[in-house]
């Protein structure tokens, strides 16, 4: 089965549950959008943790927001960001390097981040990232470029390109698969060594669990990772595994 079967799947559960909104941007005279899920209930602090989303190249939020972070996070603002054709094949995507496209994508973060603390109390110490692919490329330069924005990050299938560097110690959830034949397995253990690197979390990994390995941080930014044993796919289950990943970790506390 392949990661879009599987998001349309899920997409076909979601479509019964909660509500949520389009926002729109206008960036550098292009219009930008994400579909914004508002928190269904109250954190203790009164402030929302916020979580921005990130498809994969040629899909789109729409079908993207079928994994449902949403659900398994009913205190969060959840934002399921839309990317621009690309100039490599016309397919929706993200950047993946600082000054690719007129770093739209970094601007239109930055842009999401200052229009979504107008509308909603936003946690600044509770924001994260996550994506698949492509996006979850984008995912690994957020932390590269806006180190001090985010408390955590979830990449599913990803890679770091080399002019992409990691400078600051940050918990990192990454999941992966052996068999992946479109990010390939080895340019994925180089991404989670390089995480590694920069956190600190050089030593011997142990068991979280069936395909877990944690690798523990003197800075507080462990490194997990999830290794299955499928191809190139956003299994079902890891939106969970990325809530609980995040609920743990916030600015000052890792």
């Amino acid at each position: 089965m392949t990661a879009r079967l599987l998001l349309l799947c899920a997409a076909v559960q979601a479509a019964a549950w909660g509500e949520s909104k389009m926002m729109s941007w206008k960036i550098d005279g292009v219009e930008r959008q994400a579909i914004v899920y508002a928190p269904t209930a109250k954190s203790p602090s009164g402030k929302a943790p916020l979580v921005l989303v990130f498809h994969g190249h040629g899909d789109s939020a729409d079908n993207f927001q079928g994994v449902d972070l949403q659900q398994h996070w009913a205190q969060a603002i959840v934002v399921y960001a839309q990317g621009l054709p690309s100039t490599r094949d016309g397919l929706a995507g993200w950047q993946v390097e600082s000054g690719k496209d007129g770093d739209r994508d970094l601007k239109f973060v930055d842009q999401m981040l200052t229009t979504l603390h107008q509308k909603f109390s936003v946690d600044d110490s509770r924001v994260y990232s996550t994506g698949f692919s492509n996006g979850a490329n984008f995912t690994y330069l957020l932390w590269a470029e806006r180190p001090q924005v985010f408390a955590a990050f979830a990449p599913v299938a990803a890679r770091i390109l080399p002019s992409v560097h990691l400078a600051v110690a940050k918990p990192l959830l990454h999941v992966g698969g052996t068999e992946d034949r479109q990010i390939a397995f080895a340019d994925q253990k180089e991404a989670i060594e390089a995480a590694r690197r920069a956190n600190g979390a050089t030593g011997k990994g142990e068991s979280c669990g069936q395909y877990c390995t944690r690798y523990e941080s003197k800075d507080g930014a462990p490194v997990m990772t999830i290794i299955h044993n499928g191809g190139h796919v956003y299994p079902l289950e890891v939106a969970q595994y990325t809530v609980d990943f995040f609920k743990k970790y916030s600015l000052g506390l890792n």
